[in-house]
């Protein structure tokens, strides 16, 4: 077992879970999945080789409404009560003091996080495609959840969202930005002129992508949908038309290094906008506006990585220059797409 690992107190941790989840036997072994600027993630076995997640926010000085523990656990039980695939939630631990930090467990997914086209190889044609149709067949339906029936009707407010985030990243461009860049000016402006109706409320994951997903690769299924810390209430187009900016069609430019579509075999983005359509009976016909406006939200979001690493506010973490400089070039390219997918708009 371990001797010390970052992020965990192993005393108190193991004390607390013997106390409060019963499944459970200690001594525990604590490794690391992801770690760095994001919540701490970590793969758990216990003593009879029982294995789970646990949760917590990054160490050091972080915001908390960021990392906010608690509200992740509760989204998760909320949505586990539906047949979006989601990992079991075990326990949440609101005290500071066991571990310096709210955490949270749940119970751990067998799956493949499909985060680059190496680990769709070995899936056949066919395993690609249903892998593809069900990612989006599962957005489908987490957004025909009933919000108030699974207690989650009162998470955030339920309209104007994307004028509310058209504000907030317009806000925070001009604290983060390292340099004018008229394209990104150009979207914010644009964005908030053709602020479109937002057609139903619903759960707005922030974040949905095969690199978010767990994957039963020989099933093509997914068997579980994580990081929820950007989710919200909001319009479900945004979800969509954020998968269309990583999304690739097959034999055309990987649109991000981190997704696995682009190769042959996944749909194309039309087939999953067909799709998604005939399931929900959602007009995607301004589908666009979705795209640009999420390609333009995370060229906001990578200029403030950016930001914090030149400024050396990311403290003693280091960076390979090949890597800042993809971040660097990532916010132009993000905004180039931002403004192709505006056209017409």
């Amino acid at each position: 077992m371990n001797e010390a690992v970052v992020g965990i107190n192993i005393e108190n941790v193991t004390k607390w879970l013997d106390e409060h989840v019963d499944e459970l036997d200690g001594p525990y072994d604590f490794k690391i999945i992801t770690g760095g600027r994001s919540n701490l993630t970590f793969h758990v076995t216990d003593s009879k080789g029982v294995q789970f997640v646990l949760r917590r926010p990054p160490t050091g000085n972080v915001l908390a409404s960021a990392h906010d523990m608690v509200r992740e656990h509760r989204i998760i039980a909320a949505v586990g009560q539906t047949d979006v695939p989601v990992p079991r939630t075990l326990g949440v631990c609101e005290d500071d003091t066991v571990n310096d930090a709210p955490f949270y467990v749940m119970s751990y997914v067998e799956g493949t996080v499909l985060d680059e086209v190496e680990k769709a190889l070995d899936m056949t044609l066919d395993q690609r495609r249903a892998a593809g149709e069900h990612l989006i067949d599962v957005l489908a339906d987490l957004h025909a959840v009933d919000i108030d029936e699974i207690g989650l009707g009162n998470l955030a407010k339920r309209e104007g969202y994307v004028e509310r985030q058209v504000k907030r990243w317009t806000m925070q461009w001009e604290k983060s930005k390292t340099r004018e860049l008229p394209a990104v000016d150009e979207i914010a402006r644009r964005l908030a002129e053709n602020l479109p109706a937002q057609q139903s409320v619903t759960i707005a994951h922030g974040d949905y992508r095969f690199g978010n997903c767990l994957v039963d690769k020989q099933a093509a299924k997914v068997v579980g949908v994580l990081d929820w810390e950007l989710c919200t209430l909001g319009d479900p187009l945004a979800d969509v038309g954020y998968l269309g900016v990583y999304w690739s069609d097959p034999g055309e430019e990987q649109m991000r290094a981190n997704d696995p579509t682009g190769i042959e075999g996944f749909p194309k983005y039309a087939e999953l906008l067909e799709r998604y359509a005939n399931r929900t009976r959602l007009d995607l016909s301004n589908i666009g506006y979705y795209v640009a406006f999420s390609s333009w939200r995370l060229a906001v979001i990578s200029e403030g990585v950016y930001s914090r690493f030149i400024h050396g506010a990311m403290g003693d973490q280091e960076i390979e220059p090949e890597i800042l400089e993809n971040f660097r070039v990532g916010v132009e390219r993000l905004a180039e797409s931002s403004l192709e997918a505006l056209k017409g708009i």
